[in-house]
């Protein structure tokens, strides 16, 4: 018998929970690619300063991403009537 059977998982994310981590990446992506043009003299500072900045901003977004996803997991339990009425399939009545 499996232990969570007695659960639902349900996920309540929605765009507007991510919404201020985009604007926020995105505003991060904005600057790397300003201090790129910037440091355009020299065609290697402006690579490595943008990939620099990218690269070290990528963790927190993914840790920001991953918990909130997390945080909006929820394990619900069922109750026995609704799963027994799950499980068991209806008759078919015909006219």
């Amino acid at each position: 018998m499996n232990p969570l059977q007695g659960y639902r998982f349900t996920c309540t994310l929605t765009f507007g929970d991510i919404y201020a981590q985009v604007i926020i990446w995105l505003i991060v992506i904005f600057i790397a690619l300003a201090s790129s043009v910037a440091l355009y003299q020299n065609p290697m500072y402006a690579f490595l300063t943008g990939g620099l900045i990218l690269v070290l901003s990528l963790p927190f977004l993914l840790f920001a991403f991953v918990t909130t996803l997390l945080n909006h997991i929820e394990l619900v339990p069922v109750d026995e009537t609704k799963a027994a009425s799950v499980d068991t399939p209806s008759a078919v009545q015909t006219s």
